[in-house]
This record gives C-alpha cells, sequence and structure tokens, in this order.
C-alpha cells in the first residue's frame, strides 16, 4: 500500500529548534521523526512514499538521498504549501487507483500498522476511509471523535474547550480508491482534509484506535515527552 507523508509544515511551535531544522527532521532520541515513520512502515509491508517538501526543503531532499529508503521515496517540492488535502488531491495519480494511506508525519506513532490494515480492510461496507484513533490527555488541544457502537464516526469536535470525550482523531488515515475518486471529481478545490473533507464523510469513517505511543510533537512538551 502506497502512503503519502505530509511533511511540509513550517513547525513554527517547535522553535527555536525548527529555525534550523525540519520539523520532519527532529530527532526523537537521536533518530530523526522521518526516519522513525519510513522504518515503521517499511516493516509493516506498506510503501513506496510520496513526501512534499517546502520549508528547508533541502534538509529533507539530502537526508532521503542517504537514506535506506531513498529508492521508495518521491519527493515534491511545494513552493507554497498547496494544505493538507490540496497536496493530496494534487498527487491523486502516485495512488495508482488503489487505496492508501494519508499521514501527517509531524506525530510521533508507535502504531501497529499491520493491525491498522486490517482493521481497514475488515470496516463496514459502507466506510470509505479508516482513520486512527488515540487517547489524548489533553482532549481541549485535539479533534475529538464520536463514534457508534460499531466504531463508525459519527460526529466531530475540533478544539473545543469541554469536549465529549478524550478519543483522538490521529490524522492518519488509510483511504479507499473509491473515496480518492470522489476528492478528484467533487472535492478537487478544497485545502484543508481536517476541516473540508472529513465532514464530508461522516458516517463512513471507521475507526481503529491505537493504545501504543500517539504524541504530536509540535508542542515542546510534547517533543520533551517523546524524547522521554
Amino acid at each position: 500500500m502506497r502512503a503519502l507523508l505530509l511533511a511540509a509544515g513550517l513547525g513554527t511551535r517547535l522553535r527555536p529548534l525548527t529555525d534550523t531544522t525540519p520539523k520532519c527532521l527532529v530527532p526523537i532520541k537521536g533518530q530523526p521523526l522521518l526516519d522513525i515513520w519510513l522504518e515503521r512502515l517499511t516493516q509493516a509491508g506498506i510503501g513506496p512514499f510520496l513526501i512534499n517538501t517546502h520549508y528547508l526543503a533541502g534538509q529533507v531532499e539530502a537526508f532521503v538521498e542517504a537514506s535506506h529508503y531513498r529508492n521508495q521515496v518521491k519527493l515534491v517540492k511545494e513552493h507554497e504549501l498547496e494544505g493538507t488535502a490540496g497536496t493530496l488531491i494534487d498527487n491523486l495519480d502516485f495512488f495508482q487507483g488503489e487505496d492508501g494511506l494519508l499521514i501527517h508525519a509531524d506525530n510521533y506513532c508507535l502504531a501497529d500498522f499491520k493491525a491498522f490494515q486490517q482493521a481497514h480492510t475488515n470496516r463496514p461496507p459502507e466506510c470509505l476511509m479508516t482513520m486512527m484513533t488515540f487517547r489524548t490527555n489533553d482532549p481541549s488541544l485535539c479533534g475529538i471523535v464520536d463514534l457508534d457502537d460499531r466504531g463508525v464516526v459519527k460526529g466531530f469536535h475540533e478544539k473545543v474547550s469541554r469536549p465529549p470525550g478524550n478519543l483522538a482523531n490521529g490524522a492518519v488515515y488509510i483511504l479507499s480508491a473509491k473515496l480518492l475518486n470522489i476528492l478528484g471529481k467533487d472535492l478537487n478545490a478544497v485545502a484543508d482534509f481536517s476541516n473540508e473533507v472529513l465532514n464530508h464523510f461522516v458516517g463512513q469513517i471507521y475507526s481503529y484506535e491505537t493504545s501504543e505511543v500517539f504524541l504530536d510533537v509540535g508542542t515542546p512538551e510534547n517533543y520533551v515527552k517523546a524524547n522521554s
């Protein structure tokens, strides 16, 4: 299964660390975050990969060229950020008409990706994607998900002051070929996946909850947690 890793962000919340290092390459226990993603996805039989770049793109290009995964990675440089959905829509051909992964690669994620793929395979027939979820200690800072008794998403609460739970959207998705086709035909002008795409598919999104480590390392506090 092919995977698009979104890695072009500015990482402003992690300054001054990201003044000189792109967020996707910040080290977690000495290993660049992007290298952790590529290693774990490859171990799960996932690949090849498309990675978008923008901020400090030269460093990402040099990392990929020197990595074990260079023959499995295609880079696409964005001179202006296209947005999470914009990048996906611009590169739909990469998936070659098959299901594929969309990953916000600024998370530190130790999930079982084989189990995630199996959950997608076994999803209810009406579901067009499978979303990875996790339990958070800071629900007001996350997109919180409401599920029915089958694990299908019935609503979202995006960074509200009193969310009705702590099950958060991990922004890691397996998208069916049918959904990708819909994006290309009917939603091809949208820019943001979380705010402009997900709500169109409420009732058609299956969920997979990981019990493994899952942290948004975009804040200094979570970056410290990841390294501890």
